[in-house]
């Protein structure tokens, strides 16, 4: 039976925000020497009851039908090389998804293209034959089931990422929602205090509307400004997950 791991982390390859907490989380794993499960869930599943011409931009259904895609790889690489095997390729295709500059060019779905998929799938180290799964629909319902595990932990009004904490029986909750990525030493400090408040039985919910984007490549930010401090509110907009 394999033991269970200090934190469960529920994402979706292309949710940015999920992806800026990924890298988060693996610093503080790295730090504290935590085990993390890398596990999944569909925006294009959670969302699958909502009509996407009304509740969301019009690139969305493309990129959540994308996420989708990228989970049956996921789900692949896990089923023929374990369980271990998904973060590295986790760590793969964000790093294609989000640490590169916007492309004019590129068609909607593009996150889930065969030859970036490929070349994700050789940086993790796995066969180039797994992106054969990108269309396995047979995949669907376990990705389904495992959303759903996600959204029993913590309602149903959340997006990405979800972390459960010392699983079975620790605290989970969705996000934190984080634009940028904090330095080693911010890291441990901002999970204790994230850990601490999630842990008092009382605690409901801390929120704010007004964001910035995600200082991350693909939205723009050039790769020698990410996790620059200067004031963000001007330019600042809100995006839904």
């Amino acid at each position: 039976m394999t033991a269970a791991a200090d934190i469960n982390f529920y994402f979706d390859p292309v949710c940015p925000f999920a992806w800026m907490t990924s890298k988060w989380i693996r610093v503080v794993q790295r730090q504290r020497s935590y085990t993390v499960d890398w596990r999944f869930i569909s925006l294009r599943r959670i969302n699958a009851h909502l009509d996407y011409d009304t509740h969301f931009p019009p690139e969305y259904e493309a990129q959540h039908t994308a996420g989708l895609r990228l989970l049956r790889v996921a789900s692949a690489a896990r089923e023929q090389h374990g369980r271990d095997a998904v973060g590295p390729l986790y760590a793969a295709l964000g790093a294609r998804v989000f640490e590169t500059a916007p492309d004019e060019g590129r068609t909607p779905g593009w996150q889930s293209g065969p030859e970036l998929v490929a070349a994700a799938l050789t940086e993790a180290g796995l066969p180039v034959s797994l992106a054969d799964a990108l269309d396995d629909a047979a995949r669907d319902d376990g990705i389904r089931a495992e959303s759903d595990e996600a959204l029993a932990l913590t309602g149903t009004d959340v997006g990405t990422p979800i972390i459960h904490v010392e699983p079975p029986h620790g605290v989970a909750f969705f996000g934190p929602v984080i634009s940028r990525l904090p330095d080693e030493a911010q890291a441990a400090e901002l999970w204790d205090h994230v850990i601490g408040l999630a842990r008092f039985p009382g605690f409901t919910e801390l929120k704010r509307s007004l964001r910035e984007q995600p200082q991350l490549p693909s939205f723009g930010v050039p790769a020698d400004e990410v996790g620059a401090t200067e004031d963000w509110h001007a330019g600042s907009r809100r995006l839904k997950r």
